[in-house]
């Protein structure tokens, strides 16, 4: 009796707690630490929730195929189950819980982990006399592969959305595509189930470090832009000296192409923006090195004031003044967000 006591814990343990510990060492991993522990709660339920709703959908359409259950889980299950995972991870771009590439990685396979442990806990419960090999395989290889396929398609939403300024519901195709092959792939079981789960081991804590590398070199290239950059372009806006450097005699020969009101809407936009990068450079500093950030004053005022300018100088004057600007709006509010909640 007690010997069946310790396996069943074995089971528990090697079914449940790989893909946590992988999850926290992400968490741990992640220098300006946005992520906030409620936030990554809330991913672990919303991937429980996408778990439990799969189990209704699968039960229902697999009688659709004759209960030919090799053609379903390798084309059917896997396009449905990344698919009310990413519903999740598109809720969180939505509210904009989601300011860096690092951010969209490890909020996924929160979400991914989610998905596995509530399938877990479900298996042990209707299947519990499975061999402890089953386990190891469910918790190492399948756990870790809906983690893994969930970070990687919020990755790549995260990267489209960015260098081309798309929606993330539209960007969520290519992603989706790829985190569905993945999983295809993986139910293929062209490999032993053992070998595949080491394989897994092996390649997926290496593109999650090759994402947290990207994610660091872009940061940290935005940050080395430098407050003393900043602070010395928004001293030569407000104080009128345009024609002292390269980037004002720029925004003077702008007079030559724009409505004089159009430039001033330009140099009043540039001031605000450069005003809230200085910040947002501020809280991700200030996050790194553990200092609590305060609430800042005013902050939506300044983004409503913004979105208006930004909508008064059009898209053409956004194009003029693009380089001098090195986040979007968009980008920035988020980062305020992420600081003060």
């Amino acid at each position: 009796m007690t010997g069946s006591i310790w396996l069943l814990a074995l089971k528990i343990l090697v079914s449940l707690l790989p893909v946590l510990i992988f999850l926290l060492v992400l968490v741990f991993m992640d220098s300006y630490k946005l992520v906030k522990p409620k936030v990554l709660a809330l991913a672990i339920l919303g991937g429980a929730a996408a778990s439990g709703m799969s189990y209704v959908v699968n039960s229902e359409l697999i009688r659709l195929y004759h209960n030919d259950f090799a053609l379903y889980s390798r084309y059917v299950s896997p396009l449905i189950e990344e698919s009310l995972k990413a519903v999740v991870l598109l809720g969180f771009f939505k509210a904009q819980r989601i300011g860096f590439l690092v951010d969209a990685a490890i909020l996924g396979f929160a979400a991914g982990a989610g998905f596995s442990l509530f399938e877990n806990i479900y298996y042990l419960n209707t299947t519990p006399e499975a061999n402890l090999v089953v386990w190891v395989i469910r918790g190492f290889g399948t756990a870790m592969m809906h983690g893994g396929t969930t970070a990687i398609f919020a990755a790549v939403v995260k990267t489209l959305s960015d260098r081309r300024s798309r929606n993330s519901w539209v960007a969520g195709f290519p992603g989706l595509g790829l985190a569905f092959a993945l999983h295809s792939a993986f139910n293929h079981f062209i490999l032993p189930p053992i070998v595949s789960t080491a394989v897994l081991l092996v390649v997926l804590p290496l593109v999650s470090v090759n994402i947290f590398f990207i994610s660091e070199k872009s940061t940290r290239k935005w940050l080395d832009v430098g407050f003393d950059s900043d602070v010395e372009l928004l001293a030569v806006v407000t104080q009128g000296r345009l024609s002292a450097t390269k980037i004002g005699k720029y925004l003077l020969s702008l007079k030559d192409k724009f409505a004089g009101e159009v430039v001033a809407d330009m140099l009043c936009l540039i001031r605000i923006h450069l005003e809230l990068s200085i910040s947002a450079k501020g809280i991700l500093l200030m996050k790194e090195a553990g200092i609590p950030v305060k609430p800042e004053a005013n902050i939506r005022e300044k983004f409503d004031e913004l979105t208006y300018l930004e909508k008064s100088v059009g898209k053409t004057g956004l194009l003029a003044i693009g380089p001098i600007l090195h986040r979007s709006r968009k980008d920035l509010w988020e980062l305020h967000m992420l600081g003060r909640k």
